[in-house]
């Protein structure tokens, strides 16, 4: 889909310098893409942040005594 879209020569010539793009259209794309994409990442963050989702570690606990029975007996 084709869409117009208004900037200043100031504002393209950020973004073609974030983008590192030399062409207008393919920087526009990258850039509606990384925003699309931290956006993303935003809401599967405040996902987990409000317990929503979660991790289950069942053994992460054992793993860490055991880890460090075997600290202890390795150190001097």
């Amino acid at each position: 889909m084709k869409v117009t879209v208004e900037l200043s020569d100031q504002e393209m010539a950020e973004i073609l310098n974030i983008t590192g793009e030399r062409k207008k259209g393919p920087a526009i794309r990258r850039l509606m893409e990384e925003a699309l994409q931290q956006r993303r990442r935003a809401q599967i963050v405040q996902r987990f942040l409000s317990g929503e989702w979660g991790v289950e570690l069942e053994t992460y606990e054992a793993d860490q005594e055991r880890e460090r029975l075997q600290a202890q007996e390795i150190a001097p």
